[in-house]
């Protein structure tokens, strides 16, 4: 874990000074696994009306996003090009702009799981109430539900992982 820390650290170094500072309003944030580095910044939000109602300030902020995308597109692409020959990883990007967050590409990764009875009986309950269309996205479904309701007990995990790989790399090291 230690290894794959420094990795993300040198990955969220190098797009820091990679991109063009004028792009986003602070910096992108960046999201890194095995596979893949999501870049996703956050762009200023457009001039509306203060009367406007949320939909216009969400339609408007739409519209940013999708000029920014087009304007962007080339530079994205070479920057994409650049990370993926030295990262070794897809690169996906995705902005955001008042309450408005667009990813523009990801991946969808396969999982191989093996599931008993039970958890296969959940997976199918969601596809015949017409929740999923398959098991597969029954799956991914129930995964984005369960790290919606649980991302502070997630990042809780994440910190003591984080720590117990300090402790171990200032642990005895073997020849």
């Amino acid at each position: 874990m230690v290894a794959e820390n420094t990795a993300q650290d040198e990955i969220r170094a190098w797009f820091a000074g990679r991109l063009p500072d004028e792009w986003f309003t602070g910096p992108a944030e960046i999201s890194v696994d095995r596979e893949e580095i999501l870049v996703v910044g956050t762009l200023a939000d457009p001039d509306v009306a203060q009367d406007a109602d949320e939909a216009a300030r969400a339609s408007a902020a739409g519209g940013r996003i999708s000029r920014w995308r087009e304007q962007t597109r080339e530079d994205r692409i070479g920057i994409a090009q650049s990370a993926e020959h030295r990262f070794g990883r897809k690169v996906a990007w995705g902005a955001k702009c008042h309450s408005t967050s667009t990813p523009f590409t990801h991946l969808a990764v396969p999982v191989m799981t093996r599931l008993r009875q039970p958890e296969r009986q959940v997976l199918d309950t969601l596809v015949e109430s017409g929740v999923a269309r398959s098991r597969s996205e029954a799956l991914a479904w129930s995964v984005r539900l369960v790290g919606q309701h649980t991302e502070d007990w997630l990042a809780e995990l994440r910190t003591a992982m984080a720590s117990v790989d300090e402790v171990r790399a200032r642990g005895p090291q073997t020849t």
